[in-house]
């Protein structure tokens, strides 16, 4: 069964034209990425799925369900996940924090259970701590848990900002960027890291990056979109050959 299926996916903004007839299929499991310049279109699509923009035409199934109208809470109880492109942490809250409240959309307790404490609200609570411990230790984060997000060095808040979106248990991981401001030896981390979690949580990724040498060793499958139409779509070796993305990226007069 595919984890996202995309059809037919288009987004206006006024007189302006960010997605085009957009097509895409992910079956389980699978570690695929979208890459195009600046302006291509391509956060508009990680917005679209994840529920932030509506599309203008078009279809978007999570699971087989449809996620028209869906607000972006509900697109996450369908089990997708994603990190932006410019860090979105909690930085007044500790780390352990971080992930604990990312994980409220499964609490299953009400307000009655939180204002009396019931051993519904005890027990869950002691679940969510304990597996927001989980991750922070898998991540190499266990030291940090009662840091504010901010104090941390940038490619540590990277780390927490996919740990977070791994709290949620998503069947669907969405990642923007994440190797944006990093140094080469945190790429290098960087890509160890996608690559283990992609084996451990056994998660379908799709994710947009500018760093080639990322995509290249990570992506089994690479889609490539400009002034948002799909212009290339292969295995990493037929897009670093392609003369549709070489021209995108380069210009014609240098080809």
């Amino acid at each position: 069964m595919a984890v996202l299926e995309i059809k037919n996916l288009g987004k206006s903004f006024g007189g302006l034209r960010a997605v085009n007839n957009f097509n895409l299929t992910l079956e389980g499991g699978e570690l695929s990425g979208l890459i195009g310049p600046n302006g291509a279109g391509k956060t508009t699509v990680f917005n679209m799925i994840s529920g932030f923009y509506q599309p203008s035409e078009g279809q978007i199934l999570i699971n087989e369900v449809d996620t028209a109208g869906r607000k972006p809470h509900k697109v996450t109880a369908l089990g997708v996940a994603r990190t932006f492109q410019n860090i979105r942490l909690w930085n007044e809250m500790s780390v352990l924090d971080n992930i604990r409240i990312s994980q409220h959309h499964w609490l299953g307790y009400g307000v009655v259970d939180s204002l009396w404490r019931s051993k519904r609200y005890q027990r869950r609570e002691k679940e969510i701590e304990e597996y927001a411990h989980e991750l922070l230790e898998a991540l190499g984060l266990a030291d940090f848990a009662d840091e504010l997000p901010r104090n941390l060095p940038y490619g540590t808040q990277r780390k927490l900002e996919i740990a977070r979106a791994l709290s949620v248990r998503p069947k669907l991981l969405l990642l923007d960027e994440p190797a944006a401001g990093l140094n080469s030896q945190d790429v290098l981390e960087l890509i160890r890291l996608v690559r283990w979690i992609h084996q451990k949580f056994e998660v379908t990724i799709l994710m947009i990056e500018h760093h080639m040498d990322v995509m290249m060793q990570l992506c089994s499958r690479i889609k490539v979109i400009d002034f948002g139409e799909t212009i290339a779509e292969g295995t990493p070796e037929e897009i670093r050959n392609h003369p549709a993305v070489i021209s995108a990226y380069l210009g014609d007069d240098n080809i």
